[in-house]
């Protein structure tokens, strides 16, 4: 006789030591492939901290801080080109051995993953009463074996304090009115120009108040580099903000933004700025249109990542190292599939699509774009499709998530599709 499904029939005899034993020795083998994944980027050998910390002793010898140069193989050369304020953070480091930098920058960004991956699991854990450890420690693991985290270790980059800072301010700063809320995007965006996309977010969502201490934190953080180096400041904002050949050539592979992929088309040329333009003014009105009605929602964690999305599409510039979003976009699919009731037809074929989405977009940036391809120093354009297809691979899944990163209402709110336009309400995280 067939048991009633709403009494609780299936008994777990499973030996607890056997399921521990089992989840250990998954672990064990989910991180024995980080090593392989590390190998490309061991060439990196930490090579923007050493730009960095050339640059802070160029600087610190009386150098003006924007005629520092270093050859590079691929691009030339290149410069240090993030804003005084990062400057004068990165100063004290020139007084210790690169050893000990190299250690605490790693270790920093180290600590980065373990917050931010608990952050964005911690919601998922809960809500479907997930094994709390073992699923924190297999997402900081994954988290650590994706491109963007590798190429930010192995070249020394700073992305992950950025990250944190900008998940504090909108995952629970903003949502709960704080004073602080905005000052965390607003020192990011201090530090370097990628993150003031979230000021506009703010803007977007008519969250006037932590704008504007976003925009005062900014400024007054710029202010202050301006005071310490005026003759710098004055330089970066009125002629090096501009040069982007600075940064290096925008049609090698690694630049995963909306101008690389056209850059790549174009080479050896640069694209019209009349073809690039309209497409940048269609992604940030389609996309923050989308991160809003998210935001609208309450699920504030769809509407940060749609942002962070736009904000790699429309950079003129856009490294792997800086494309974190992907990770989050992970965690909202996954979530959105155990969510699926799948007793239904299209519920099952829903869940299918959610699944099979979070499994292909994990792959993607876990075998990435750069680390085990060497697409050679001189520019080429891109001639065959499927050339285009792994030369864009992030472009274009950012173009495909922006269009159908699900939207999670809350228990009992209407869904996104149905809401008018009103004021952002209390935004809380998915319990």
């Amino acid at each position: 006789m067939p048991a009633d499904p709403a009494t609780p029939c299936a008994i777990d005899v499973e030996d607890p030591g056997s399921r521990r034993a089992r989840r250990v020795l998954g672990l064990l083998a989910l991180a024995a492939v980080l090593p392989a994944l590390y190998l490309p980027g061991t060439v990196h050998n930490f090579f923007d901290l050493k730009i960095y910390m050339s640059a802070m002793d160029w600087w610190a010898a009386g150098n003006p801080l924007y005629d520092y140069v270093q050859p590079d193989r691929v691009q030339g050369e290149l410069y240090f080109t993030y804003p005084p304020f990062a400057a004068l953070l990165l100063l004290p480091f020139a007084e210790l051995r690169l050893g000990a930098t190299v250690a605490i920058f790693t270790g920093l960004t180290l600590l980065g993953v373990v917050v931010s991956t608990k952050w964005l699991l911690d919601p998922v854990i809960r809500r479907h009463r997930l094994p709390y450890v073992f699923t924190l420690v297999v997402g900081a693991v994954l988290v650590l074996g994706v491109e963007s985290t590798r190429e930010t270790i192995t070249f020394g980059q700073i992305n992950m304090l950025l990250v944190v800072l900008i998940l504090a301010d909108l995952l629970f700063a903003v949502p709960r009115n704080s004073r602080w809320a905005g000052v965390g995007i607003g020192l990011a965006a201090a530090l370097k120009l990628f993150p003031g996309i979230f000021v506009v977010y703010l803007l977007a969502a008519r969250r006037w108040r932590a704008a504007a201490v976003a925009a005062g934190t900014a400024a007054g953080a710029t202010l202050l580099a301006a005071a310490v180096a005026p003759g710098d400041s004055w330089r970066f904002w009125t002629h090096e903000l501009w040069a982007t050949d600075r940064v290096g050539r925008t049609d090698y592979t690694g630049n995963q933004s909306l101008f690389g992929l056209l850059s790549r088309l174009t080479a050896p040329e640069e694209p019209s700025r009349l073809i690039w333009l309209p497409l940048v003014a269609a992604i940030v009105g389609y996309g923050l249109w989308r991160a809003v009605r998210a935001a609208q929602a309450g699920d504030a964690l769809t509407g940060l990542t749609l942002t962070g999305l736009v904000a790699a599409l429309i950079s003129p510039i856009t490294w792997t190292h800086h494309i974190y979003w992907f990770i989050p976009a992970v965690v909202i699919l996954i979530d959105a599939t155990l969510r699926t009731d799948p007793r239904t037809a299209e519920g099952a074929r829903r869940r299918r699509r959610l699944g099979a989405l979070a499994v292909a977009t994990s792959a993607i940036i876990v075998y990435g774009v750069v680390s085990f391809y060497d697409w050679g120093i001189a520019p080429s354009r891109t001639d065959t499709p499927w050339e285009f297809v792994l030369r864009n691979a992030y472009v274009l899944l950012c173009l495909l998530l922006l269009a159908v990163l699900p939207i999670r209402t809350r228990a009992g709110a209407k869904p996104a599709e149905s809401q008018e336009p009103n004021p952002l309400p209390e935004a809380r995280i998915p319990r």
